[in-house]
Protein backbone atom coordinates (compact mmCIF):
# COMPACT_ATOMS: atom_id res chain seq x y z
CA UNK A 1 0.00 0.00 0.00
CA UNK A 2 1.03 3.47 -0.63
CA UNK A 3 2.44 5.48 2.31
CA UNK A 4 -0.43 8.33 1.84
CA UNK A 5 -2.92 5.67 1.89
CA UNK A 6 -1.96 4.52 5.14
CA UNK A 7 -1.34 7.67 6.40
CA UNK A 8 -5.25 8.37 5.30
CA UNK A 9 -6.24 4.57 7.20
CA UNK A 10 -4.85 6.13 10.30
CA UNK A 11 -6.80 9.48 10.31
CA UNK A 12 -9.85 7.40 9.60
CA UNK A 13 -9.08 4.79 12.44
CA UNK A 14 -8.31 7.54 15.07
CA UNK A 15 -11.70 9.47 14.21
CA UNK A 16 -13.14 6.47 14.48
CA UNK A 17 -11.56 5.92 18.18
CA UNK A 18 -12.44 9.27 19.10
CA UNK A 19 -16.28 8.53 18.36
CA UNK A 20 -15.93 5.22 20.32
CA UNK A 21 -14.82 7.19 23.56
CA UNK A 22 -17.23 10.62 22.68
CA UNK A 23 -20.09 8.47 22.26
CA UNK A 24 -19.61 5.88 25.32
CA UNK A 25 -18.93 8.97 27.43
CA UNK A 26 -21.90 10.94 26.69
CA UNK A 27 -24.15 7.73 27.03
CA UNK A 28 -22.21 6.93 30.57
CA UNK A 29 -22.67 3.05 29.32
CA UNK A 30 -21.57 1.26 26.17
CA UNK A 31 -18.11 -1.36 25.24
CA UNK A 32 -15.48 0.76 24.41
CA UNK A 33 -12.89 -2.25 24.42
CA UNK A 34 -14.07 -4.21 22.03
CA UNK A 35 -15.40 -1.29 19.80
CA UNK A 36 -11.45 0.38 19.83
CA UNK A 37 -9.82 -2.81 18.82
CA UNK A 38 -12.25 -3.26 15.41
CA UNK A 39 -11.58 0.63 14.17
CA UNK A 40 -8.69 0.32 12.04
CA UNK A 41 -10.23 -2.98 10.45
CA UNK A 42 -13.98 -0.58 9.79
CA UNK A 43 -11.75 2.33 8.44
CA UNK A 44 -9.80 -0.39 6.13
CA UNK A 45 -13.42 -1.79 5.17
CA UNK A 46 -14.82 1.64 4.34
CA UNK A 47 -12.27 3.22 2.61
CA UNK A 48 -10.38 0.07 0.89
CA UNK A 49 -13.04 -2.67 0.12
CA UNK A 50 -16.64 -2.26 0.30
CA UNK A 51 -19.29 -0.07 -2.18
CA UNK A 52 -21.56 1.92 -0.06
CA UNK A 53 -23.71 5.09 -1.01
CA UNK A 54 -24.59 7.14 2.26
CA UNK A 55 -27.02 9.34 -0.08
CA UNK A 56 -28.69 5.88 -0.91
CA UNK A 57 -28.26 3.84 1.81
CA UNK A 58 -30.31 0.88 0.92
CA UNK A 59 -28.48 0.44 -2.57
CA UNK A 60 -29.24 -2.31 -4.35
CA UNK A 61 -25.51 -2.91 -5.35
CA UNK A 62 -23.51 -1.93 -2.34
CA UNK A 63 -21.77 -4.74 -0.15
CA UNK A 64 -23.49 -5.25 3.12
CA UNK A 65 -21.42 -5.74 6.52
CA UNK A 66 -22.59 -6.97 9.34
CA UNK A 67 -21.30 -6.28 13.03
CA UNK A 68 -22.49 -9.93 14.74
CA UNK A 69 -20.47 -8.54 17.95
CA UNK A 70 -23.27 -5.90 17.80
CA UNK A 71 -22.60 -4.31 21.50
CA UNK A 72 -19.15 -3.04 19.58
CA UNK A 73 -21.79 -0.81 17.56
CA UNK A 74 -19.91 2.53 19.11
CA UNK A 75 -17.34 2.00 16.74
CA UNK A 76 -19.80 1.23 13.41
CA UNK A 77 -21.26 4.57 14.01
CA UNK A 78 -18.41 6.52 13.99
CA UNK A 79 -17.17 5.05 10.74
CA UNK A 80 -20.88 5.46 9.60
CA UNK A 81 -21.14 9.20 10.93
CA UNK A 82 -17.39 9.87 9.29
CA UNK A 83 -18.71 8.44 5.84
CA UNK A 84 -21.65 10.63 6.09
CA UNK A 85 -24.94 8.43 6.80
CA UNK A 86 -25.88 10.72 9.60
CA UNK A 87 -24.11 13.83 11.56
CA UNK A 88 -21.37 13.39 13.92
CA UNK A 89 -23.04 14.80 16.57
CA UNK A 90 -25.45 11.72 16.58
CA UNK A 91 -22.79 10.03 18.49
CA UNK A 92 -23.21 12.86 21.62
CA UNK A 93 -26.40 11.10 21.76
CA UNK A 94 -26.01 7.22 21.92
CA UNK A 95 -28.12 5.34 24.19
CA UNK A 96 -30.00 8.40 24.74
CA UNK A 97 -34.03 8.02 25.04
CA UNK A 98 -35.67 9.08 21.14
CA UNK A 99 -31.78 9.29 19.90
CA UNK A 100 -30.79 7.41 16.81
CA UNK A 101 -28.29 5.52 17.64
CA UNK A 102 -29.46 2.54 20.25
CA UNK A 103 -27.36 0.56 22.51
CA UNK A 104 -27.02 -2.30 19.80
CA UNK A 105 -27.61 -1.88 15.75
CA UNK A 106 -30.62 -1.17 14.72
CA UNK A 107 -31.11 -1.59 10.90
CA UNK A 108 -35.00 -0.01 10.65
CA UNK A 109 -34.06 3.22 11.51
CA UNK A 110 -30.50 3.62 11.67
CA UNK A 111 -28.86 4.80 7.87
CA UNK A 112 -25.90 2.33 7.29
CA UNK A 113 -26.66 -0.61 9.29
CA UNK A 114 -27.56 -3.76 7.34
CA UNK A 115 -28.73 -5.85 10.36
CA UNK A 116 -29.78 -5.73 13.51
CA UNK A 117 -27.72 -7.29 16.31
CA UNK A 118 -27.20 -7.87 19.77
CA UNK A 119 -27.70 -11.64 20.28
CA UNK A 120 -24.11 -13.38 19.92
CA UNK A 121 -24.66 -15.68 17.07
CA UNK A 122 -26.94 -14.43 15.12
CA UNK A 123 -25.00 -11.70 13.39
CA UNK A 124 -22.58 -14.35 11.06
CA UNK A 125 -26.25 -16.58 10.66
CA UNK A 126 -27.86 -13.53 8.74
CA UNK A 127 -24.20 -12.31 6.44
CA UNK A 128 -25.07 -16.47 5.55
CA UNK A 129 -28.20 -15.84 4.50
CA UNK A 130 -27.23 -12.59 2.79
CA UNK A 131 -24.76 -14.35 0.74
CA UNK A 132 -26.89 -16.80 -0.13
CA UNK A 133 -29.42 -14.35 -1.72
CA UNK A 134 -26.69 -13.20 -3.70
CA UNK A 135 -26.10 -16.21 -4.93
CA UNK A 136 -29.76 -16.79 -5.78
CA UNK A 137 -29.97 -13.22 -7.27
CA UNK A 138 -26.65 -13.79 -9.04
CA UNK A 139 -25.32 -10.72 -7.56
CA UNK A 140 -22.19 -9.33 -7.06
CA UNK A 141 -21.99 -7.55 -4.09
CA UNK A 142 -20.16 -9.14 -0.76
CA UNK A 143 -20.99 -9.30 2.78
CA UNK A 144 -18.32 -8.85 5.37
CA UNK A 145 -19.26 -9.96 8.70
CA UNK A 146 -17.42 -8.99 12.07
CA UNK A 147 -17.20 -11.78 15.10
CA UNK A 148 -15.61 -11.33 18.43
CA UNK A 149 -13.66 -14.25 19.46
CA UNK A 150 -15.63 -15.17 22.72
CA UNK A 151 -18.75 -15.10 20.29
CA UNK A 152 -17.16 -18.07 18.84
CA UNK A 153 -18.39 -19.87 21.91
CA UNK A 154 -22.29 -19.91 20.24
CA UNK A 155 -23.33 -22.87 18.73
CA UNK A 156 -25.08 -21.38 16.18
CA UNK A 157 -21.65 -19.37 15.10
CA UNK A 158 -20.28 -23.20 13.78
CA UNK A 159 -24.17 -23.81 12.83
CA UNK A 160 -23.55 -20.89 10.23
CA UNK A 161 -20.58 -21.95 9.53
CA UNK A 162 -20.98 -25.48 8.23
CA UNK A 163 -23.80 -24.11 6.17
CA UNK A 164 -21.82 -21.15 4.10
CA UNK A 165 -19.04 -24.07 3.26
CA UNK A 166 -22.18 -26.83 2.31
CA UNK A 167 -23.18 -23.60 -0.45
CA UNK A 168 -19.89 -22.80 -0.73
CA UNK A 169 -20.65 -18.93 -0.10
CA UNK A 170 -17.33 -17.25 -1.70
CA UNK A 171 -19.04 -14.18 -1.46
CA UNK A 172 -19.01 -14.48 2.24
CA UNK A 173 -15.95 -12.62 4.39
CA UNK A 174 -15.95 -12.84 7.87
CA UNK A 175 -13.54 -10.98 10.55
CA UNK A 176 -13.06 -13.12 13.85
CA UNK A 177 -11.71 -10.04 15.95
CA UNK A 178 -9.18 -12.33 18.06
CA UNK A 179 -8.24 -9.49 20.97
CA UNK A 180 -8.31 -12.08 23.54
CA UNK A 181 -10.84 -11.09 26.30
CA UNK A 182 -14.36 -11.46 26.72
CA UNK A 183 -16.51 -9.88 29.34
CA UNK A 184 -15.73 -12.52 32.27
CA UNK A 185 -11.97 -12.27 31.36
CA UNK A 186 -9.55 -14.92 29.09
CA UNK A 187 -11.63 -16.25 26.11
CA UNK A 188 -8.61 -18.98 26.97
CA UNK A 189 -9.80 -19.17 30.38
CA UNK A 190 -13.00 -18.86 30.38
CA UNK A 191 -14.30 -21.51 27.41
CA UNK A 192 -11.44 -21.77 24.64
CA UNK A 193 -11.98 -21.25 21.40
CA UNK A 194 -8.56 -22.26 20.05
CA UNK A 195 -7.11 -23.16 17.86
CA UNK A 196 -9.37 -20.57 15.67
CA UNK A 197 -8.30 -20.89 12.27
CA UNK A 198 -7.70 -24.95 12.22
CA UNK A 199 -11.51 -25.20 13.56
CA UNK A 200 -12.75 -22.70 10.51
CA UNK A 201 -10.72 -24.99 7.88
CA UNK A 202 -11.70 -28.08 8.96
CA UNK A 203 -15.38 -27.03 8.42
CA UNK A 204 -14.70 -26.32 5.02
CA UNK A 205 -13.54 -22.21 4.99
CA UNK A 206 -10.94 -20.47 3.41
CA UNK A 207 -8.42 -19.12 6.70
CA UNK A 208 -6.27 -15.76 6.47
CA UNK A 209 -4.64 -14.47 9.58
CA UNK A 210 -3.82 -10.86 10.38
CA UNK A 211 -2.94 -8.10 12.41
CA UNK A 212 -5.94 -5.93 12.85
CA UNK A 213 -3.04 -3.06 13.72
CA UNK A 214 -1.33 -3.12 10.13
CA UNK A 215 -3.19 -1.89 7.19
CA UNK A 216 -0.76 -3.71 4.90
CA UNK A 217 -1.57 -7.18 6.87
CA UNK A 218 -5.23 -6.11 6.90
CA UNK A 219 -4.88 -5.28 2.97
CA UNK A 220 -2.73 -8.74 2.18
CA UNK A 221 -5.94 -10.88 4.08
CA UNK A 222 -8.70 -9.12 2.48
CA UNK A 223 -7.21 -9.22 -0.79
CA UNK A 224 -6.00 -12.74 -0.60
CA UNK A 225 -9.64 -13.50 0.57
CA UNK A 226 -11.69 -11.99 -2.61
CA UNK A 227 -9.36 -14.01 -4.44
CA UNK A 228 -11.04 -17.49 -3.05
CA UNK A 229 -13.65 -19.41 -5.10
CA UNK A 230 -15.92 -22.19 -3.72
CA UNK A 231 -16.15 -21.29 -0.33
CA UNK A 232 -16.30 -19.29 2.27
CA UNK A 233 -13.21 -17.16 3.71
CA UNK A 234 -12.76 -15.79 7.28
CA UNK A 235 -9.83 -13.56 8.40
CA UNK A 236 -9.06 -14.38 11.99
CA UNK A 237 -7.33 -10.77 13.07
CA UNK A 238 -5.24 -10.69 16.17
CA UNK A 239 -6.08 -7.42 17.93
CA UNK A 240 -5.61 -5.66 21.13
CA UNK A 241 -8.90 -4.30 23.00
CA UNK A 242 -8.99 -0.85 23.73
CA UNK A 243 -6.26 -0.09 21.26
CA UNK A 244 -5.29 3.72 20.97
CA UNK A 245 -6.04 4.38 24.62
CA UNK A 246 -3.45 3.63 26.88
CA UNK A 247 -5.23 2.81 30.13
CA UNK A 248 -8.12 0.80 28.29
CA UNK A 249 -5.37 -1.76 26.02
CA UNK A 250 -5.77 -5.32 26.73
CA UNK A 251 -8.21 -4.70 29.55
CA UNK A 252 -10.72 -6.92 30.18
CA UNK A 253 -12.49 -4.39 32.71
CA UNK A 254 -13.45 -1.96 29.79
CA UNK A 255 -15.22 -4.37 27.77
CA UNK A 256 -18.82 -2.73 29.01
CA UNK A 257 -18.25 0.09 31.15
CA UNK A 258 -17.93 4.20 30.05
CA UNK A 259 -15.08 5.87 30.53
CA UNK A 260 -15.68 8.88 34.05
CA UNK A 261 -14.56 12.48 33.05
CA UNK A 262 -11.05 12.09 33.88
CA UNK A 263 -10.66 9.05 32.08
CA UNK A 264 -12.44 10.86 28.68
CA UNK A 265 -10.02 13.63 29.12
CA UNK A 266 -6.96 11.72 29.12
CA UNK A 267 -8.66 9.13 26.60
CA UNK A 268 -9.55 12.04 24.07
CA UNK A 269 -5.94 13.87 24.88
CA UNK A 270 -3.90 10.98 23.73
CA UNK A 271 -5.82 10.54 20.44
CA UNK A 272 -5.63 14.27 19.31
CA UNK A 273 -1.77 14.22 19.84
CA UNK A 274 -1.91 10.84 17.80
CA UNK A 275 -4.02 12.77 15.34
CA UNK A 276 -1.58 15.44 15.66
CA UNK A 277 0.94 13.86 15.15
CA UNK A 278 -0.12 12.01 11.61
CA UNK A 279 -1.08 15.92 10.12
CA UNK A 280 2.55 16.71 11.07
Amino acid sequence: METQTIKQLQKTANLVRQGVIEGTFCAKSGHPGGSLSIADTLAYLYEVQMRFNPKNPHWEERDRLVLSKGHTCPALYSILAAKGFFAWEELTRLRHVGALLQGHPDMKHIPGVDMSTGSLGQGISAAVGMALAGRLKKADWRVYAILGDGELEEGQVWEAAMFAAHHKLDKLIAVVDNNGLQIDGRVSDVCSVYPIDEKFRAFGWAVFTADAHDFESLDAAFTAAKQVEGKPSVIVQRSVKGKGVSFMEDQAGWHGKAPSQQQYEQAMAELKAAAAALEG
